[in-house]
């Protein structure tokens, strides 16, 4: 059985765990809201864990199948655990060093997106030490406005992310003559969790007319345009991703408007999700490891905290506001605790509860993005969750992520 309770009765707690039916439903319903033809990159940062990202890059009858976003040589190496082709990859960042992008093109990366006219030297130079002659890179545009609020906007101000847009008509003609590597289009990542479809769909439009309006006005080439995400999901509250019946219908329009030539395919488009895709995959199941009073307060003592979950979700805040207790009746209140020693140890302050003791099992859900690998895993130095994933009844895997290695020195220096 993959039951909540029998799973943390076998493997104790704190215990992630991650549907991978719902991963495989994530990637079918993103594909199906997206016009034909569309890419799609799994943002690893989101989770990196092998099965989640295998089950993404296995595309079926009902979907495509996702290529990697990664950031990282860290998370290039997850990306070819899970069967990620380095060549089908796209790094990103704005902080990528040379020795960084020397490992990456030495195992076969050639898409970067860059941050800065530097930046782009870095890549070229790299390509140029290794003889890599088709690397190639993306511009990510940093744009003067934007459309939709939501609860992180990636533009529109000074950023360390991207190249200003007013700037690039003077820049273009440095960036298409750096050596080593080739300006094939533009990455347009605005935001994160956009409040509704309508507010998504305008900031996908603003990305294309200021795509279609670079290339006019600045020479932009545009093979490969990714436009970004924003495409909502909830973060340890209750609830399911959003559904988005009308974007490709939309988002169709404003292409054909603006870039009416992805219509015969010269045009490679493109998004990407993390949170989307394996959000509603997984679930934290934390044990009550103590109950207590003090001055009023109830105060339900766990044994996972912001060293497990919450450390950093990706919302532009610390914890989650909620968590989900199923099968119970709320109707007590309380403030749900980690064991940390710190006051900052809190996964939701004073909200309904139901009558909990030692030994009860709470589940946090919508976790499986912005999961144990955002979090703050080395403080204290308690041990990092199990984590298991399944399908149906089947379970795929069980694991943990172990960084209380001893400290060894580097080589060429003396203990």
């Amino acid at each position: 059985m993959t039951t909540h309770a029998a799973l943390a009765e076998r493997f104790g707690t704190p215990l992630y765990v991650y549907d991978l039916d719902k991963v495989t439903e994530g990637r079918r319903a993103l594909f199906a809201a997206l016009p034909e033809g569309f890419e799609l990159f799994y943002a690893f940062k989101a989770n990196p864990h092998p099965d989640v990202a295998r089950a993404l890059r296995e595309g079926d009858g009902e979907g495509g199948a996702c290529r990697a976003e990664i950031s990282s040589t860290g998370e290039l190496t997850a990306a070819l655990e899970a069967g990620f082709a380095a060549g089908e990859c796209l790094y990103t960042g704005p902080g990528k060093t040379d020795a960084e992008l020397d490992d990456a093109v030495v195992r076969g990366v050639r898409l970067f997106s860059v941050e800065s006219h530097t930046d782009l030297r870095h890549v070229g130079a790299a390509a140029l030490r290794h003889g890599a002659a088709d690397v190639r890179a993306l511009l990510r545009i940093n744009s003067a406005t934007g459309s939709a609020t939501t609860s992180i906007r990636m533009t529109g101000r000074p950023s360390q992310f991207g190249i200003d847009s007013e700037t690039l008509p003077a820049l273009m003609p440095q960036l298409l003559a750096v050596p080593g590597v080739r300006v094939v289009g533009a990455h347009l990542f605005t935001m994160s969790n956009a409040k509704n479809e309508d507010a998504l769909v305008e900031e996908l439009r603003h990305a294309v007319e200021l795509a279609a309006r670079l290339e006019r006005e600045a020479g932009l080439p545009i093979e490969l345009l990714d436009i970004g995400g924003g495409f909502s999901s909830p973060y340890a509250v209750p609830g399911t991703r959003a559904r988005y019946d009308k974007l490709r219908t939309e988002l169709e329009g404003i292409l054909d408007l603006h870039l009416p030539r992805w219509r015969d395919g010269s045009i490679t488009l493109a998004c990407e999700s993390g949170r989307y895709l394996a959000g509603e995959s997984g679930s934290l199941l934390t044990g009550v490891v103590n109950v207590k009073e003090s001055r009023g307060s109830r105060f339900v003592i766990l044994d996972a905290g912001i060293n497990a979950v919450g450390g950093l979700s990706g919302l532009g805040r610390l914890l989650p506001a909620a968590v989900g207790v199923d099968g119970e009746d709320l109707d007590e209140t309380g403030s749900l605790v980690g064991p940390l020693c710190t006051p900052g140890d809190l996964l939701g302050r004073d909200i309904a509860l139901p009558a909990l003791a030692p030994g009860d099992v709470v589940t946090v859900p919508n976790v499986g993005a912005y999961g144990v690998t955002a979090s703050l895993l080395a403080f204290l130095g308690r041990p990092a969750p199990t984590e298991v994933a399944f399908r149906g009844d089947r379970i795929v895997s069980v694991s943990r992520i172990d960084y209380r290695r001893v400290h060894e020195p580097l080589e060429g220096t003396d203990r």
